[in-house]
């Protein structure tokens, strides 16, 4: 496999995403920016592995690998000639009611998917992700 640096991941329900608020910490990347939860590989991790375990910790939502319906690789933006991985999955009400935010980042909310990508303080790189996914996946969402 080709190495990668870590996993995000566009968790969706109906037409909103969940977004965490970075801190606003000097020298932080994309601090008090919207993100999507994930982060980096820790050990030999595959990327399903690390993306889950970010979620778990980040949200406090313990999914099953096969709730990840969409995978692709892209250029990490950390480490010239290793891959980012990005993901989506759908989430159910009952998961929203189960978040359980961590200690990483301000906060949570579901944001319409059409806002995150239009936000000015999202993460630019994620915003391009998930379009790529709504537009490349047959995804039942009708955006602007």
């Amino acid at each position: 496999m080709t190495d990668f640096t870590g996993a995000k991941v566009a968790l969706i329900h109906r037409a909103e995403v969940l977004v965490i608020l970075r801190d606003d910490l000097p020298g932080l990347p994309w601090a008090g920016y919207w993100d999507l939860p994930g982060g980096g590989r820790e050990g030999d991790e595959t990327p399903e592995t690390c993306v889950l375990r970010e979620v778990e910790e980040e949200i406090g939502l313990r999914l099953a690998p096969g709730r990840l319906i969409w995978r692709s690789d892209h250029p990490s933006t950390t480490r010239p000639g290793a891959v980012g991985v990005f993901f989506a999955a759908d989430l159910s009400p009952e998961d929203i009611a189960a978040v359980r935010f961590g200690n990483e980042g301000q906060g949570w909310r579901m944001m319409p998917l059409a806002e995150f990508l239009a936000h000015p303080k999202a993460v630019p790189f994620l915003q391009d992700r998930l379009r790529g996914y709504l537009s490349r996946s047959g995804s039942r969402w009708i955006l602007p």
